[in-house]
């Protein structure tokens, strides 16, 4: 499923996130914070914005990548971070988690595909930061499970193939409790 990205969003998020890791000493522990404070301060200034659902986290992660790759930093080591914090500000700003959840991990393997990373190990951690994040604004970390690990292969399976069968025994493997579910999606095929 192709993302339909808000670009002014992505822009804001860019700016937010470069400007907030640039000189951090540990890029990575920062990345949560300034990915959530810049979505949760972007969406209170412009409210229309969480109505748009699961284009919205899209956009943040797009945006948050593309300012973490501003700073130098790998986006594979930087995913988990991102994720957690747009789902974080996403949810904290009124969004619905599985928007939250489906844009951001979706949108994670999706760019990892662009930038030429490795799409087996970021649809890893995204599951991992969504997780997380569902988990820190206090939301169903169950169902945040199915919907990353369905996330994760919906993206993986527009790109082509490979990546779906890639992601599906990376999931299996790196993620605990997604076996069943991957197993089942792929019944389901």
């Amino acid at each position: 499923m192709a993302f339909k990205i808000i670009s002014g969003l992505v822009n804001g998020v860019k700016g937010g996130v470069t400007a907030a890791l640039s000189g951090a000493a540990d890029v990575g522990s920062a990345t949560v914070d300034a990915v959530r404070d810049v979505t949760v301060k972007t969406l209170k200034e412009t409210g229309e914005f969480v109505e748009q659902g699961i284009d919205v986290p899209a956009s943040i992660v797009e945006g948050a990548i593309s300012g973490v790759a501003a700073v130098g930093t790998s986006v594979v080591s930087a995913v988990k971070g991102v994720v957690n914090g747009s789902v974080q500000g996403f949810m904290q700003a009124g969004g619905k988690q599985e928007d939250a959840v489906g844009g951001a991990v979706g949108q994670a393997v999706h760019s990892s595909a662009q930038v030429g990373e490795d799409i087996a190990s970021t649809a890893i951690e995204a599951v991992k930061g969504a997780i997380e994040g569902v988990g820190q604004v206090g939301g169903d970390t169950a169902s945040a499970l199915r919907q990353a690990v369905s996330a994760a292969l919906n993206a993986a399976k527009d790109i082509s193939d490979d990546a779906y069968n890639a992601v599906a025994d990376s999931l299996k493997a790196g993620i605990d409790g997604a076996a069943s579910i991957v197993d089942e999606l792929k019944l389901k095929k």
